[in-house]
This record gives C-alpha cells, structure tokens and sequence, in this order.
C-alpha cells in the first residue's frame, strides 16, 4: 500500500449528502477484481449521459478538478453496500483524501486498507475549505497528516483527529497484508515450534 505522508493539490467539492457505494461505483463495474481501471466508472451515473459521453458540467469533467487529488462532500458518504471497489475507484481516479462531516463505517474503514485518507470535519470548516476549492487551480491545499493539519492556499491551518493506530498504518504503508507481515518472525518461530511439538499436525 502506498505511504501516506503530505498531499497537495487541487481539491473538488461534491456538493451532495448520503452518496452511497452504488453513486461511487455502479453495479456494472463490479465484474472484476482488480484495483486498477476502475477511476473510469467513478461516479459514473453523475458524469456520463445514458450513451457514455462526458456531461460536461460535472466537477471531474473540468479544469483543474479533473486532476484533483482531494474530495470535498456531505455527510454520510460511503453509505449503502460495503462494496470495497469504492475506494478504488477513488483511489484510481487520483484521490488520496476524502473530507466529510461524516461517513458510512464501513466506507471510512476500506479507505483506511486502501490508501485513502478520510478526514471528518464540522460543516464550518468544511464550508471554509469548500471556498478554497472554488479557486481553482490557484488553490491548492495540503493535508498534512504527520501534523493533522490541512493548511489553504491562504496560509490558514484547520487540525483534525485520527486513530493513532491508523495514523501509523498510513504513514508506513500498512494494509492487513503489511501488519501480518511485521509479525513474521514470530510466526516462523512459532510453526517451527509447532513441528517439533506437533508432528502429527
């Protein structure tokens, strides 16, 4: 898994509440499981008319937004099935950070497992960043996530909270597959161990 570190970029504003798994990443992209490929289908029924063309007034079909690296939404994003293809469909997109006053459980965890930071704000200070991301490509914003700080495009610095725990999973680049391995000395040891106490097994 990639490290997550500092981001800067440009961040989009997704002015929708409740946007469920099935609005990320409509059912008929589900028919694989790869990680890759899937930015094509992201939000695919908000950006594309019913023969595949691009509806250019989308946020992600224009300049600068459509190079975006972080999303500005409403509450409860994520809701809906727990599809995992959610996040990376986001994450192949281009998005590392998602900023919400809330999300669905199990949306928040995937993006953990996947690379993606989700960052919960007050609407207050969502409203102030949603400002930033109006200017454009003369408004880029960094998240800062040694410091939990995301600072503007005008030297303004908003903190936010996150577990220690997944704090570090995202800094070292540590999905479930990565923490297993930490710990495979000890697991050596121990099916060693188990061979001479268990031949049987």
């Amino acid at each position: 898994m990639q490290k997550f570190t500092t981001l800067t970029g440009i961040a989009a504003h997704l002015p929708m509440i409740n946007v469920d798994t099935d609005m990320i990443i409509p059912k008929q992209y589900l028919k694989t499981i790869k990680r890759t490929g899937l930015g094509r289908g992201l939000f695919a029924e908000l950006r594309y008319d019913e023969k595949g063309n691009p509806l250019p007034d989308f946020v992600l079909h224009r300049a600068p937004y459509d190079k975006a690296v972080i999303l500005i939404t409403g509450e409860n994003f994520g809701c809906g099935s727990s599809r995992e293809h959610a996040p990376w469909a986001l994450l192949d997109f281009g998005f590392r950070c998602i900023i919400a006053p809330s999300f669905a459980d199990i949306f928040y965890n995937n993006c953990f497992k996947n690379g993606i930071l989700p960052i919960t704000l007050p609407q207050a200070e969502i409203d102030k960043l949603v400002d930033d991301a109006s200017r454009g490509a003369n408004a880029t914003i960094t998240v800062d996530l040694a410091a939990q700080e995301i600072r503007g495009p005008d030297g303004g610095v908003i903190k936010f909270d996150i577990d220690p725990f997944r704090k570090r999973c995202l800094m070292e680049g540590l999905d479930d597959i990565g923490l297993t391995l930490e710990k495979a000395d000890a697991i050596a040891a121990f099916e060693q161990r188990s061979r001479h106490e268990r031949p049987w097994a």
